[in-house]
């Protein structure tokens, strides 16, 4: 005997066509400079009164293999990025330096954080996929900032709607330490 799952119930699975999906493409411009380092880059999902609505991804310079994270050194502690030689915390002695995210959500997160954290990117586009089906219908900002020793900060963000009515494409740029950022967002 078959068995019918009324359309209704369907619509109430995970992964159905009532998820929305955002694909996000962050450049890391090639500069051309004496002594490059790679960025710190946190991107996150800001609500329109400016609370974080999801941390999406934190990169900053991991421990090496084997080497163990003090407690304090994964809390992070205010100061500037002084040098990779000089960091045997695995560089998040240095995330306060991403000031927007670590004052909006950052001190508060444990590092390292499953899913969200990661190695510093070298030059180049780096493609992510995250699924928002779970955030509330309403105006947010996708932000993306960037720090870098030796060099800027930046911060860009990009407005967007939940649940989207149609499929689109946002486009940003920043100026120096982010190139160009394009947010697909798809019902």
């Amino acid at each position: 005997m078959r068995h019918r799952i009324p359309l209704v119930l369907c619509s109430m699975l995970p992964g159905t066509v009532l998820a929305a999906n955002l694909d996000l493409t962050i450049e890391i411009p090639r500069l051309d400079v004496a002594e490059y380092h790679r960025p710190y880059v946190a991107v996150w999902l800001e609500r329109e009164d400016k609370s974080v609505a999801a941390n999406l991804a934190v990169w900053y310079q991991q421990p090496k293999k084997g080497e163990k994270v003090p407690a304090a050194a994964a809390a992070g502690a205010p100061g500037g990025m002084q040098g990779a030689a000089a960091n045997p915390q695995g560089g998040a002695k240095w995330l306060p330096d991403l000031r927007q995210w670590w004052r909006r959500s950052g001190r508060e997160l444990t590092l390292p954080a499953d899913g969200i954290t990661g190695a510093t990117r070298a030059p180049g586009e780096h493609a992510m996929s995250f699924n928002v089906a779970d955030l509330p219908a309403g105006q947010y900002k996708l932000v993306v900032e960037a720090a870098r020793e030796e060099g800027g900060r930046e911060l860009v963000d990009v407005p967007f709607q939940v649940p989207a009515k149609d499929a689109q494409v946002i486009k940003a740029k920043g100026s120096r330490e982010l190139g160009a950022i394009s947010l697909s967002v798809k019902p």
